[in-house]
């Protein structure tokens, strides 16, 4: 599907349709175009991107499914690649899906396989008050951008309720399930760690090495979405690192308690040897035993077997082993 906003500076109007408004687009001088390409036919992707004269290599790139975060700086328009949360609904295991973003003086396309909710949000936006391109395509693009650095931060901030209700379970009921739960969410947040790290690295080319087409007014803009990036990768590492701290937790109380298992099952041992020892010695079929002629000894070997094991409880109460 693809979408359009043609908006006319002069009347301060806006059109509203899809890749018909691209010829009215070059008609008018002076108009902001924002094309938003979805999932449509390759060919038809293909032959709207190269109307606008884009480079090859970068059509290529905006058409691949995955591909590193990037920015190239080209002769009349920026090219960016991002990685949106695909899922609207936002949780910690929302998949990424690539964003393509070709802005110009006048211009913005925006390219997706699925269906973008940062595109449509702002999108949604404009079309509440189309003035909003009276702003400019760099300002929008900016928007489009900042809109979906926010949603990242919002997803995390939401996952910080999980992170304490799991830090309350790990030491309540403490379960194989929530080991394996804490290991997701760690290779998760590590994944996030590196989508900030790529997009941070945009920011900062756009904060330090402006290009001509972001103009000064737009400064401010450029360095809210740098800090919103930051803020990304530092919430990332930060519940990365309570997630591992949670990890190793978890495995030292299971450790401990594994010891104790051991240290009561070896006090048992312990204490039965000796009584496995006197049994064996009365176990034997010797003809002449001396102790059998008593009509006390078997009263006398379970006193003495009883005195032995009371003996050692004794002793390993008071060192602290039980």
């Amino acid at each position: 599907m693809i979408q359009s906003i043609l908006f006319d500076p002069g009347t301060k109007s806006a059109k509203f349709g899809g890749s018909e408004l691209i010829k009215e687009w070059h008609a008018q001088k002076d108009s902001v175009l924002w094309l938003d390409i979805g999932d449509t036919d390759q060919s038809e992707e293909l032959s709207v991107l190269r109307d606008f004269g884009f480079h090859e290599l970068a059509i290529q790139d905006a058409l691949r499914k995955r591909h590193p975060p990037k920015i190239e700086v080209f002769e009349n328009y920026i090219f960016f690649l991002l990685r949106d949360l695909a899922s609207h609904d936002l949780g910690i295991d929302s998949e990424v899906a690539q964003l393509a973003l070709f802005v110009g003086d006048r211009l913005v396309v925006t390219r997706h396989r699925e269906t973008s909710a940062t595109t449509n949000w702002v999108y949604q936006r404009i079309k509440s008050n189309p003035l909003i391109l009276e702003e400019g395509a760099p300002a929008i693009a900016l928007r489009i951008c900042n809109r979906l650095v926010r949603r990242y931060v919002r997803m995390l901030i939401e996952f910080e309720v999980r992170l304490d209700d799991l830090e309350e379970e790990m030491f309540a009921k403490p379960s194989d399930d929530l080991l394996s739960e804490l290991t997701g969410y760690k290779s998760r947040l590590r994944y996030l760690k590196r989508n900030a790290s790529y997009h941070k690295l945009i920011a900062s080319l756009l904060k330090e090495n402006r290009p001509e087409l972001f103009s000064a007014d737009l400064a401010h803009e450029i360095i809210d979405l740098y800090e919103q990036i930051e803020r990304t990768g530092s919430l990332s590492e930060l519940y990365y690192d309570v997630l591992k701290d949670l990890s190793d937790g978890y495995l030292a109380l299971s450790s401990h308690r594994l010891n104790r298992v051991m240290q009561f099952l070896t006090v048992i041992t312990v204490i039965f040897v000796p009584l496995t020892f006197l049994a064996g010695i009365y176990g034997m079929n010797f003809d002449y035993m001396p102790e059998l002629n008593f009509r006390s000894s078997y009263f006398m070997v379970l006193g003495v077997m009883l005195t032995v094991a009371i003996s050692q409880l004794f002793l390993f109460r008071r060192k602290g082993w039980l």
